[in-house]
């Protein structure tokens, strides 16, 4: 039941005869804001009963000694406690909903004797995307390690620490501020995540101690303007680059910097006041700044292979600091990066991939190459980056809207194309030929029919036979067609028969269809 719109300590301590404050957080939405909220105990059978809602309604046994404040433009609710005895121990849910079975978030009170009261949570809002600063008070001045940890069911999981530890999902967006005289320090976060909200506890010493009371609520805004842009920027051994670093114009600030990210930790490489470190003089420098736009850019030359890490852009206003993140690739040669978010380099140019956001531009000068691509780090402030390299051959670079094409792009195509054709073809094969059976099937059906009416017909007539030896001109006489009526009269009428003589003295008799009746032998 619990759920991440709805959050708050799992553990409570009091003593006997005080009283506790707890704090419930929960999303900023319409429904939250206006739904029933409730604080309630769970009893042995577990059954939770209501001790205090918004509704109005107040246990019996708990009259004049608990209260429930509502603050929906800040998504929290309060429930305090006073007066507290030993049977206040137990397990209570702080809840929003009709019924105290909706979502809710379970703790557990304890009440004994010469304990101290914890302080209530640090509340901070964060816009997806962008940063957080986190004050932590002071601690252990003697260089104790210092952590931030996310509470939860069984306690609370590290995220980072001093020693150099840092969680796989928090690298690169995760610092942990040097102890300021007083102890003080700061946890600085960037590239929020809507999984970041959450509780949590920073300080010093034992994970576990009691040294670091400090609790915060962090709620991290989903209705975000920032735009997500590509985190990751490339440049060659010996190039240059330069990042383009976008802070708030309206705001007011101290200093503008970068630094080296490791470890969570961030070693300062420049600022705006002069400040550049040692092993980096003459090779980076602020180049420009336009408060107008709220930007700076900070140029980098002499690229070496170690410079690849992660870099930070800092705006510092008072005790809060805006950041952003930008991870550095340093490439030997011409290579391609298979990262779709990071830049490929080809050779002096830095096209973008087709999956980056940016849109990169081209120039060129005489002896020298120049490709100009922006990369922006998410957070309050974000980065640009420009990759330059000096006298080199150039490989032909495309426009903005073109992408150079591969030999295995080139046969991806080919063998698309063939295999689209194929089908067609196949198609094309078989309606030839049912066309061909047909033509073949029809033809049959022809010939039968006329053969049929052959038949027919010769049942009616038959052919007359042609004798050896008889003269053309009999033959004529005997292969004359005769009409139906004439037909049927030689069935009837023997007188129509007559003699036919052949060269052999033979003597036929012949009816009038030409059909031979009888043969005999006369002399002329």
């Amino acid at each position: 039941p619990v759920s991440s719109t709805l959050y708050g300590p799992r553990f409570l301590t009091g003593v006997v005869g005080g009283s506790v404050t707890h704090q419930c957080f929960y999303s900023i939405t319409p429904a939250n804001k206006h739904d029933r909220k409730y604080w309630c105990k769970r009893a042995r059978n577990g059954v939770c009963y209501t001790i205090i809602s918004t509704t109005g309604y107040v246990s019996k046994h708990h009259t004049g000694r608990v209260s429930l404040k509502d603050i929906p433009q800040n998504g929290t609710f309060m429930v305090t406690m006073t007066q507290l005895t030993r049977s206040d121990t137990g397990t209570y849910r702080c809840g929003i909903g009709t019924t105290n079975w909706d979502l809710y978030v379970s703790l557990n009170l304890t009440v004994s004797e010469g304990l101290g009261t914890p302080g209530l949570a640090e509340l901070l809002h964060g816009e997806l995307r962008g940063s957080v600063t986190v004050p932590c008070p002071p601690g252990d001045t003697h260089g104790g390690k210092r952590f931030w940890c996310k509470m939860g069911r069984t306690g609370c999981t590290l995220i980072a620490d001093t020693d150099g530890y840092v969680g796989k999902s928090y690298e690169g967006r995760i610092f942990i501020t040097p102890q300021e005289s007083s102890g003080a320090f700061k946890v600085l976060i960037n590239d929020l995540r809507k999984e970041d909200a959450g509780l949590y506890r920073c300080g010093t010493g034992r994970l576990g101690g009691q040294e670091s009371p400090q609790v915060v609520a962090l709620q991290v805004t989903a209705a975000s303007t920032r735009p997500r842009r590509p985190k990751f920027l490339s440049g060659k051994v010996g190039g240059s680059l330069s990042l383009q670093c976008h802070y708030d114009p309206r705001g007011s600030y101290e200093t503008k910097y970068l630094c080296r990210w490791k470890e969570a930790s961030c070693s300062l490489l420049v600022d705006a006041d002069g400040f550049v470190h040692e092993s980096y003089e003459g090779r980076v420098r602020i180049a420009s700044s336009n408060q107008e736009n709220g930007t700076y850019t900070v140029v980098m030359s002499d690229l070496r292979e170690d410079d690849a890490g992660w870099y930070w852009c800092g705006a510092r206003s008072g005790h809060t600091e805006h950041t952003s993140s930008v991870k550095l690739h340093i490439q030997k040669g011409t290579c391609t990066s298979q990262n779709p978010e990071t830049y490929t380099l080809v050779g002096p140019t830095l096209p973008a991939s087709p999956a980056a956001y940016s849109t990169p531009t081209q120039r060129s000068a005489t002896g020298t190459t120049y490709a100009t691509g922006t990369t922006y780090a998410t957070g309050t402030t974000y980065a640009t980056g420009t990759v330059t390299k000096g006298t080199s051959t150039r490989l032909p670079a495309a426009p903005p809207s073109t992408f150079m094409t591969s030999r295995s792009d080139i046969y991806h195509e080919s063998s698309s194309g063939e295999s689209h054709l194929l089908p067609v073809l196949v198609s094309a094969l078989v309606l030839l030929i049912f066309i061909a059976i047909a033509i073949l099937v029809l033809t049959k059906i022809k010939l039968q029919k006329e053969m049929g009416q052959e038949r027919s017909a010769m049942g009616h007539v038959e052919a007359m036979p042609v004798q050896a030896g008889l003269s053309p001109a009999k033959e004529q006489m005997m292969e004359e067609t005769m009409s139906p009526d004439k037909a049927n009269g030689c069935k009837t009428d023997s007188s129509k028969c007559r003699w036919v003589f052949s060269e052999t003295g033979a003597a036929n008799v012949v009816d009038c269809l030409g059909r031979r009746v009888r043969t005999s032998f006369k002399q002329r």
